[in-house]
Formats: C-alpha cells, sequence, structure tokens
C-alpha cells in the first residue's frame, strides 16, 4: 500500500484504486442518500407483494429436478458407450454435465418459471440422433416427464418438456473430449475447439451469463434491479425476443451496463437510472460490458466493419463471450419504437416518484394494448388437439415477426404493426386453438394522400405460404389472418371478459399532458406552472359529430374446428386495410360516416391455402427494414455526444464524468459505408452507424399501391389512421 509524505512530516496512505467495469469511465460514483434507502426499502417490499421470488419448497423442486435430469444424461451417455464398443474402463469413465443459464442462473426465475439447462457430453455422442432420438425417447417413457418437444431446426437446437411440472429448455453440446469432466470449466475458451457454430451458440447462453456475474459491481443489487425491470418490461408488453422485443438476456445486458456506469448505487437508484440513460440513448449506438474479443478460432463475430449485415441491426445488445454477437437482432423499426415510447412513460414515472409524485405500483401499470389502437389483425391458430397445437403454434409465433417486417417493407414503413407478444385462447371453444394480435397504425406526422390504401392481401398471402412450409405439417393445422376493429375485438380478449369503458379520447390526452406539464413544472418557475395550468383547464370543445352508423362485425370464426375451418380456407384470400376505420372482410361494401371512405373486399378470413410464390415480395433474413430509427431525425436538433446520450440532457443523468462514456464503442466508426471503415481500427473502439439515406442502397423497396390487387380493392381517406 503507497505511503506518501506529507508536509508536516506526517504521512497518509492512499486508498486502493477502486476498480473499474466496463469499457469506460462510470458516470458516477455517488452512493445512495436516505431518501434512496427508503425508496429502495418500498421497492423491495413490492416485489416480494408481487409474487416474485418462489417458495423454499419450488426451489427444492427445482433443485431436485436437476439432480434427477443429471442422472439421466449420464445414464444415457454411458448407455451409448457400451453401444459403442468402448473398453468397461470408458462406460465406467463416461459423463456428461448439466449447466443451466438464463434467468435460473443469474439468480432472477420467479414461481414457475423455466429452467434453461445445457448437457456437455463427449465428441462421440452426437446431437441429430443420439440426443433428439435415443434421449428423446428416454425421456418419453418417462412417467415424470411431460409435454415433451423437441425442436431440432432451432437457431439454437432445444429439447422443451416438463419435468416434474417444472419447464426444462434443454441444450446439447459435444464437445471435443472423450470424457467430460465433472469440473469442466465452460468458461474456459478451450471448450470451443474443434466444434459447430450450433454447439457454439448452445455454449455460450452458459458462458454469457457467467460473464455477466463477473462484469457487475454488485450482483445482488444488479439481480433486484434485473427482476425489477424484467418484470416491467412484461406489464408493459415488451418482453419477447421471439416477437421482435428484448428476451431475458437482452434487459439482463442493458441492466449490467447501467450497474457499470453507477458501481455504488443500490437498486432504486439503477431502476430510475435505466430509464433515464436508455430513454437518451442514440441508437444504433451499441451496447457492450467489454471489449469485443477476436481469437483464432475464426467464428464470426459482431463486426458492421466487416459485415454488411450487422449494420442493419437497429439495437445491438453485444455479448460479453466470444464469439460476442448481437443478442437483439430481432428487434425491428417498429417495436424499437414501441420500445422507446415504454422507456420514456417509465423514466416519466421514476421522476414522479424521485419526487414522491407517484408510487411503485405505478411504474408496473399494465398497457392497455386493446385501447391503443383503432385497428388489429387478430392470427388465428388452430389444430386437432393440444399436443398438435403446441409444435403449430411454436412454428408460427417464432416468424410473427416476419409478417411485421413484411407489412413495413410492402407500406414503405408508413403502417406500422405492433406486435403483442401475449397469447389468447377463447376457452368456450371446444378444440385446440390460440391468437396473437398486432396493432395497426399510420406512421405519426404522415398524412395520406387522397384514395391511397394499404392493400396487404399479397403481404398475408406471402406469409402464410412460408408458414405453411412447415416440415412436420399435419391435417387439421390450420393459419386465419383478420382484420378487426377496435369494437370488433373478441371478448375473451379483456380479463374480465367485458371491454373497459373507453375514456374519450380527448380527455385521454388531457390527462397525458397535464402528467407531462406537471413534471416539466417541477424544475421551472411558478408562473409557468400556474400558466400550463391555466390551460389546461380550458378544454377543447368540438361541435359533436353525427353519431356513427352501425357496421356489421367482420364474419369470424364461430368453430375452430378443422371441418369448418377448412371449407373457408379455399380461394384467393383479399385484405385491403384502409383509413382502417371502415374496413370489412365480409364480402360487402361499407360506409363510414367520419371517414367517408369505401371498402370492398372478398373474404372474410385470410385461410391457410398455399398460395402461388411471389418471388417480386421475398423478404430478406434481416428484414429489409431502415436500420435507422426515422424518428430520430425529426424528433430534436438535441447535440448527440459520443455516449449516446443528448448532450444538452447531461445534467439529468448525473454525469459528472460524460466525456469519453461510451466513446470507446462510438468514437471511430463515424461511418460504415463500405470503403470508408478503417479495418486497422480495434472493433471496441467503433460503432457510430450511419444515417438511413447512407443505407439507402441496401434497402430493398415495394409499391404500396395495389400489391398483386385483383377484384375490387379499398379506397378510403388515409387521414383516419
Amino acid at each position: 500500500m503507497a505511503v506518501s509524505d506529507i508536509p508536516n512530516g506526517g504521512a497518509f496512505t492512499s486508498p486502493p484504486p477502486t476498480p473499474e467495469y466496463g469499457i469506460t469511465k462510470p458516470i458516477s460514483l455517488a452512493g445512495p442518500t436516505d431518501a434512496d434507502f427508503n425508496r429502495n426499502l418500498e421497492l423491495e417490499k413490492f416485489l416480494v407483494d408481487s409474487g416474485l421470488y418462489e417458495s423454499d419448497e419450488e426451489t427444492a423442486t427445482r433443485q431436485e429436478v436437476l439432480r434427477r435430469l443429471d442422472q439421466v444424461v449420464k445414464s444415457w451417455v454411458k448407455q451409448l458407450t457400451r453401444l459403442r464398443g468402448y473398453t468397461d474402463q470408458m462406460v465406467e469413465d463416461a459423463n456428461a454435465v448439466i449447466f443451466t443459464f438464463g434467468s435460473y442462473r443469474l439468480g432472477v426465475h420467479g414461481p414457475g418459471a423455466d429452467i434453461d439447462t445445457l448437457c456437455v457430453g463427449p465428441s462421440y455422442v452426437n446431437r441429430e440422433e443420439d440426443f433428439f432420438m435415443l434421449l428423446h425417447n428416454i425421456l418419453a417413457e418417462m412417467e415424470e416427464v411431460t409435454e415433451l418437444h423437441p425442436v431440432p431446426d432451432a437457431h439454437v437446437p432445444v429439447m422443451k418438456f416438463k419435468f416434474q411440472g417444472i419447464s426444462i429448455d434443454l441444450l446439447y453440446a459435444s464437445i471435443s473430449h472423450l470424457v467430460v469432466p465433472e469440473d469442466l470449466d465452460i468458461s474456459d475458451g478451450s471448450v470451443l475447439h474443434d466444434v459447430d457454430e450450433p454447439t457454439v451458440r448452445s455454449l455460450n447462453g452458459c458462458r454469457v451469463a457467467d460473464q455477466i456475474l463477473k462484469l457487475v459491481p454488485n450482483v445482488e443489487h444488479f439481480r433486484t434491479a434485473l427482476r425489477c425491470l424484467k418484470f416491467w418490461a412484461k406489464r408493459r408488453g415488451v418482453y419477447s425476443n421471439v416477437t421482435g422485443f428484448l428476451g431475458g438476456v437482452n434487459w439482463a445486458l442493458l441492466v449490467a451496463r447501467v450497474c457499470q456506469l453507477y458501481p455504488n448505487a443500490i437498486p432504486s437508484m439503477l431502476v430510475t437510472r435505466f430509464f433515464r440513460v436508455y430513454t437518451q440513448w442514440r441508437w444504433p449506438n451499441p451496447v457492450m460490458l467489454c471489449s469485443i474479443e477476436e481469437n483464432e478460432l475464426g467464428f464470426p463475430i459482431w463486426d458492421p466493419r466487416r459485415n454488411p449485415r450487422d449494420r442493419f441491426h437497429i439495437m445491438p445488445i453485444i455479448t460479453p463471450a466470444y464469439p460476442c454477437m448481437n443478442s437483439s437482432y430481432n428487434v425491428s423499426a417498429s417495436t424499437l419504437r414501441v420500445m422507446i415510447e415504454q422507456l420514456r412513460y417509465g423514466n416519466r414515472i421514476c421522476d414522479e416518484i424521485e419526487l414522491n409524485k407517484a408510487q411503485w405500483s405505478a411504474l408496473f401499470e399494465p398497457y392497455q394494448f386493446f385501447e391503443a389502437y383503432k385497428n388489429y389483425l387478430q392470427v388465428d391458430i388452430i389444430a386437432v388437439d393440444a399436443d398438435d397445437l403446441l409444435p403449430w403454434k411454436g412454428w408460427i409465433e417464432s416468424r410473427l415477426r416476419q409478417l411485421t417486417l413484411k407489412i413495413e417493407r410492402d407500406t414503405n414503413g408508413i403502417l406500422q404493426c405492433h406486435p403483442y407478444p401475449h397469447e389468447y385462447a377463447d376457452t368456450l371453444k371446444p378444440c385446440a386453438h390460440s391468437s396473437f394480435f398486432m396493432g395497426l397504425q399510420r406512421k405519426e406526422g404522415v398524412r395520406g394522400q387522397e384514395g391511397q390504401q394499404f392493400d396487404i392481401r399479397g403481404t398475408v398471402d406471402e406469409f402464410r405460404h412460408e408458414i405453411n412450409m412447415y416440415a412436420y405439417w399435419k391435417p387439421g393445422m390450420e393459419i386465419y389472418v383478420s382484420h378487426v376493429r377496435r369494437k370488433q375485438l373478441p371478448a375473451f380478449v379483456f380479463p374480465d371478459g367485458y371491454r373497459r369503458t373507453r375514456i374519450p379520447r380527448h380527455m385521454s390526452h388531457l390527462a397525458e399532458k397535464v402528467v407531462e406539464d406537471a413534471t416539466k413544472c417541477y424544475s421551472g418557475s411558478t408562473e409557468r406552472c400556474i400558466k400550463r395550468k391555466n390551460d389546461t383547464e380550458i378544454m377543447d370543445v368540438k361541435p359533436s359529430k353525427p353519431e356513427k352508423r352501425a357496421s356489421i362485425s367482420p364474419q369470424r370464426l364461430e368453430c375452430f374446428s378443422p371441418e369448418s375451418c377448412t371449407s373457408r380456407s379455399g380461394g384467393t384470400s383479399q385484405m385491403s386495410i384502409d383509413c382502417i376505420e371502415g374496413v370489412r372482410l365480409d364480402g360487402s361494401t361499407t360506409k363510414d360516416s367520419d371517414s367517408i371512405c369505401e371498402i370492398k373486399s372478398s373474404d372474410g378470413l385470410i385461410g391457410s391455402t398455399i398460395c402461388a410464390e411471389r418471388p417480386d415480395l421475398q423478404i430478406s433474413e434481416t428484414g429489409g427494414v431502415d436500420s435507422t430509427f426515422d424518428r430520430q431525425k425529426s424528433r430534436s436538433p438535441e447535440v448527440q455526444n459520443e455516449n449516446g446520450v443528448n448532450g444538452n440532457k447531461a445534467q439529468d443523468l448525473d454525469l459528472d464524468c460524460l466525456q469519453g462514456v461510451e466513446t470507446a464503442s462510438t468514437e471511430s466508426l463515424t461511418n460504415c459505408k463500405e470503403g470508408a471503415l478503417n479495418m486497422d481500427q480495434p472493433l471496441d473502439k467503433a460503432c457510430n452507424f450511419t444515417t438511413g439515406a447512407d443505407l439507402s442502397d441496401y434497402v430493398p423497396s415495394a409499391s404500396t399501391q395495389n400489391l398483386d390487387c385483383k377484384g375490387d380493392v379499398c379506397v378510403a381517406d388515409g387521414d383516419q389512421f
């Protein structure tokens, strides 16, 4: 320990250097105040009262399930070793090890959550036959195992099942060892030698979880903050990787980065700082916990300098274990828009909490999705029984994101989709079925041209064609896509089976304005606050409109049985979405007195008949969506600094060391156009992306008018969106 002389002849001992986490210095080293401690106690009490922690009995059950599963895979490997003709000593030494990852490994799982597990086996035990066939058959014969569902063709091959009622996702990785040691260090890079990419992806779940726990200053504070924010994301409808939002590992990485930036903060502080940071983050600047490692093994890593597809990632959140990848490649322009709106909502509520104007419960108010839009797409999935519905539904759900991307592509982003990551089912129906919904609206600030229409019949046909390529399709597996207006939503989507009383639109906007103005008033002068208060008391009273004519609801599915639905699936499906306030899909014409539109369509439901392939409407894996969030251009003329935060809002973030924060990830790649990249720069020194105009050459376009429009089409006033 260093000792220094001081003028009076004495000496003092310098404190040990504060450890640094992440690729930059922290934003603030400030610790909690008394008020922060009080808010933290309130937050932890709220989480407990909300039932986010499992009981001791369930914890014991999980441990017992993992112990039993470990026994099963060990026995399986020994059996295979004997069948392969190895010596008795090899059979005795043969081994497989179970690792956990995801929420269970991070310590943030709740009651009823599944356990993400990885089985690591020797080199002579393969995935295709030994894991998905032999082990599958062993599990199928066990009484404790139910709902066994293998998914061998997934991006990360997985076997899903329930073991003694606990949901398990089991992956398999065969490493280049004849004998797998019981104390295998999966974080060691040597486990990646001589393995294929699916194995790397399987191993990286555990490797990433271990790295996250090593890279945060305080694991317990990280866990509490992450548990809180995962609960918030689920309540606000933005928790789902497969739908195009963020999944568990994405939220964990975002929270971990905030922990690095505020190393002495307690959970209540981390939650409020989380919303402040990411409300102002300038995507697509990447979030990284550590430098991106390049390795002689040669696996592809996230590198927009060399990989053109990486430049289209609009919300990159980079994993910290080699090979470093973007964990949020599923995010689209529409889902990013929704998440930013929800982050702003959370930031506004947290500001009120810190001013003692609101309680923590206000932050977790459920998002009223079915009151947010006038128009929706309803996707009905049916099968003969629950066993057939499970894989069929999983296949369709994993591809709903493509429908969102296709609609955005074919309307040039003017028609925005909000996929809702919740599944609904009508318990009164006699057969196996499930429903998903998407909100539809015109892009904010875009005025519709007279007579403009959104004809997405060809888009839906293309989507259905891809869905029907399912390799395990069986008779009775059907999909129907229909357009419904808000007042036509089925009762089963509402918690109590009936619609809530809606607040008039102008009153809803007024309430939001009052909240926003109140927030602004906290830091403003008294006179400004009084003026705003007086302004909000003056209601904009408009002349009453003539009452709308009642329109007949579209023809709906009365029964989801395969027999009744098959008869409707033939013919050419037609769907034209406009205003959209007057759309009907029952083959008739309706006029809406408000929208002054006339819409015709020839099919009440979009069935599952395979249509002719449309080569002119093919979509790339990246979705072909503009990688730049368009509203960045129009938001405000704020100056962007290098850490992805608006410079004139630095005070809101307590940025006492703003200069240089995140520069390690943003300072070099000022332009990612081909020919403008310095390939010699380390990747962790780079990633400030170009605007949408710079990437225009990469974005496929499609006409928004009359896409393969046959028969009657709709003509309507697009301003009704």
